[in-house]
């Protein structure tokens, strides 16, 4: 299976803790491959701190849930804590690792949701997928990413 990961930091060094947490996927799973790096504001919550993302593309045969369980344990690894608050609120992260999209399987449990249910939402997720993964397209709407990327309204814009 073809897995779309997002690796997101945006506390201490930022592309240090990017590139940790890469060398641990590709010491775990093989091959990957990397995109150029996103730098964006804050999704959902307000902060001084800007995110620095990268996406993944790499293949392996295990499962989904036993990927997630993987990714989850390398973000513990390198001081990843809760993303959210005690009030559910987003906060700053050392290391935030999501699984974007699994080819184009659609899983809707409540650890996982694939693809990403803010995908379509989110330039940094969205830009490192138009570069790994041109033609992928989303399995229940049909829109590649780039598409995708073409109908995000610009923050300046209302």
């Amino acid at each position: 299976m073809n897995y779309f990961l997002n690796i997101g930091s945006n506390l201490g060094n930022r592309r240090l803790n990017i590139s940790r947490a890469a060398q641990r996927i590709m010491g775990r799973y093989g091959w990957m491959e990397l995109s150029h790096i996103v730098e964006s504001e804050p999704w959902g919550y307000e902060s001084d701190n800007a995110f620095m993302n990268i996406g993944v593309r790499l293949v392996s045969d295990l499962e989904p849930m036993q990927m997630l369980a993987g990714l989850q344990e390398i973000e513990r690894e390198l001081g990843g804590g809760a993303h959210r608050d005690a009030e559910g609120r987003y906060v700053d992260r050392v290391v935030d690792i999501d699984i974007v999209a699994v080819d184009e399987m659609q899983i809707d449990t409540p650890e996982l949701k694939v693809p990403h249910p803010h995908l379509a939402e989110r330039e940094f997720f969205l830009k490192p997928m138009v570069e790994l993964a041109p033609i992928w397209k989303h399995p229940a709407t049909g829109l590649t990413c780039g598409e995708m990327l073409a109908n995000l309204v610009p923050d300046n814009e209302d």
